[in-house]
């Protein structure tokens, strides 16, 4: 199945020297997204990143969370290229090189089992509602117990966009593709929950993003 493409408004991202990507929305949104993570991580363990992008965020975050081995993934090519020489320029033995997966394709969790977290940012609102299902559904599985989800980025609150530039980003979305757009948090929330894991928190974060915070229960 082809990968659903990324919509022009919400790709950007800048060549450096070599394979390095750098995105002006990761150099933003790194720093609290570490801060978050300290917080709320599992301090060692096994860390899967679906939607790694450009590599900055795995490589900041191997860099705040030292006994998690992060295995970061992406289903572009040029991405997963950035994502290794970012961990290669950071010198990290904790990042394992750049996994090709697509992780709304059901059935991925069986080769992913027994992650200590696992994490999603600002991936929601670039995939179908479908998509997000099996996604969210697939981490559930792969997470080990007591494991974390960590989902972060835009989201509609209680089925309303609640400032300008969220309208505008939701509109151009899904005028390039009509089946994305932000998803609903309360939707988001019960979507997980569906699934058996619980929700641990849910943080404001800046430029009113939002995230979402899950464990998976001792059966």
């Amino acid at each position: 199945m082809p990968f659903r493409r990324i919509p022009l408004c919400a790709s950007f991202a800048e060549s450096g020297q070599g394979a390095l990507l750098y995105a002006p929305s990761a150099s933003r949104n790194v720093g609290p997204l570490c801060d978050l993570l300290k917080d709320v991580a599992p301090q060692e363990g096994t860390a899967l990143e679906l939607a790694s992008g450009t590599g900055q965020h795995v490589v900041a975050f191997a860099r705040a969370l030292p006994l998690l081995h992060w295995q970061p993934s992406d289903i572009d090519p040029d991405r997963r290229a950035s994502i290794d020489a970012h961990a290669a320029k950071a010198g990290l033995s904790n990042v394992s090189p750049a996994l090709d997966l697509d992780a709304t394709i059901q059935g991925w969790s069986a080769k992913h089992q027994g992650q200590s977290l696992i994490v999603v940012i600002n991936l929601l609102h670039l995939i179908s509602a479908q998509e997000a299902a099996t996604l969210i559904d697939e981490a559930s599985n792969a997470l080990a117990t007591g494991g974390r989800l960590v989902i972060y980025g835009p989201f509609m609150r209680a089925g309303e966009l609640t400032s300008p530039g969220d309208r505008e980003f939701h509109t151009a979305l899904t005028a390039q593709d009509p089946e994305i757009g932000y998803k609903d948090d309360f939707d988001t929330l019960d979507m997980v929950q569906a699934t058996g894991l619980e929700t641990t928190d849910v943080i404001e974060m800046p430029a009113n993003n939002l995230a979402l915070i899950f464990q998976k229960p001792t059966p």
